[in-house]
């Protein structure tokens, strides 16, 4: 149900000038938050150096355990500096699977990942917008890319939405 409500608020509805009110975005985001997490008001800054052409969008799934891509894939060089969008705490670095993954918590309940990533950096450490956080690794797509995935409170969010790449969007009444 969650998703079919992101779905129809983001790709249904004729988009309008400013974000929403807080009380809008709670029902957006989903249960639970109280406020607009500062990073949906898309005032982060993007995790690579631009241009910033998309390789692949976000796509969310039909149910949390269906197939879809949860999160976009931004072209950039290998060994392109990867950088933190804005303050926070490094989470988890590894490997999952077989990719190396970067994940920073942010406030409000946020947390991105980053990937295919290695970084020198490790869980707890903290970093500060536009600090670099990684070095891009190819392995991800067929053309190099970054691959960044964004969560609130473990649901999956258009990264897009963090970085001001995406408009607003408002329902209209039917009829």
């Amino acid at each position: 149900m969650f998703t079919l409500a992101v779905l129809v608020a983001l790709f249904v509805a004729l988009p309008f000038g400013g974000p929403p009110t807080a009380g809008a975005a709670h029902a957006v985001i989903g249960r639970g938050h109280s406020e607009l997490p500062h990073a949906v008001r898309g005032t982060w800054s993007w995790p690579v150096i631009g241009p910033h052409p998309l390789a692949r969008p976000y796509l969310a799934p039909p149910t949390p355990y269906s197939a879809g891509h949860r999160g976009i894939d931004i072209r950039a060089a290998v060994g392109s500096d990867v950088l933190a969008p804005d303050d926070g705490v490094v989470h988890f670095v590894g490997v999952v699977v077989d990719r190396p993954v970067l994940s920073i918590a942010h406030s409000d309940g946020v947390l991105l990942s980053f990937e295919p990533v290695t970084s020198t950096l490790g869980a707890g450490d903290p970093v500060v917008r536009g600090q670099v956080v990684g070095t891009l690794l190819p392995g991800h797509c067929a053309q190099a890319c970054l691959h960044l995935g964004a969560r609130v409170d473990g649901e999956y969010l258009n990264p897009l939405l963090f970085l001001g790449g995406m408009p607003w969007s408002v329902l209209l009444p039917s009829g």
